[in-house]
């Protein structure tokens, strides 16, 4: 049955992988004028850099799949902190994005839905369901915030420096200054928290382990 779990992350993470590359190549084709500027672009959404990290999740966990009978504790935190990133995408993108148009190219329809929907849903089930994930301690929790509170403060940077910001409610211009910012960083924080305060707290109610 694990095995069978390791081979699914496989498939997911390829397909996931596929969007990306598609979504990137799709956008390229428009031929933007930097195409340097365009790819650091595209590289600091949210979205594109927590698909990312689970497609390296996905993979590190099937290999964990075929070689061990229970994951390593550090890679359950990492695993959780991943799905906190890839759920909170998704709630974000579905509550405040779903209708704005974003400045990314041409969006390619298909790869949008599996980067903020089917994803997503995809690493929920795989942490509700796949076998060898062990509880996580409470005092870990922080570790879920260090990598969102990175992107915000670069992204923060670089805006301030370019002009140029992944998502409207980030942009000061946008939001009537920094206070509208600030309360929408603040927001997306404590729905980070509480997403993944919900993986800690699953990892007690479910704990699954490979058949001898």
């Amino acid at each position: 049955m694990r095995r069978t779990y390791g081979a699914i992350r496989i498939v997911a993470a390829i397909g996931i992988a596929i969007a990306v590359i598609a979504q990137l190549s799709f956008s390229l084709s428009f031929e933007p004028a930097d195409v340097g500027f365009f790819l650091t672009n595209f590289f600091s959404f949210f979205t594109v850099l927590s698909n990312c990290l689970a497609v390296l999740t996905l993979l590190l966990g099937a290999w964990y799949c075929f070689t061990v009978r229970v994951d390593p504790p550090w890679f359950n935190l990492v695993h959780a902190s991943v799905a906190t990133y890839m759920v909170t995408t998704g709630i974000v993108y579905n509550l405040l994005l779903r209708d704005i148009s974003l400045d990314q190219g041409t969006t390619l329809g298909w790869s949008n839905e599996i980067l903020h929907l089917w994803g997503p849903l995809y690493v929920l089930l795989d942490w509700l369901f796949a076998s060898g994930r062990t509880t996580l301690p409470w005092r870990r929790l922080w570790i879920v915030a260090v990598f969102p509170i990175v992107w915000a403060i670069y992204t923060m940077i670089r805006g301030a420096a370019t002009g140029w910001y992944p998502y409207p409610f980030l942009d000061p211009s946008q939001q009537s200054g920094y206070r509208g910012v600030v309360f929408y960083v603040l927001l997306i924080a404590v729905v980070i928290v509480a997403v993944g305060a919900g993986f800690f707290a699953l990892s007690r109610v479910r704990k699954l382990q490979p058949p001898e």
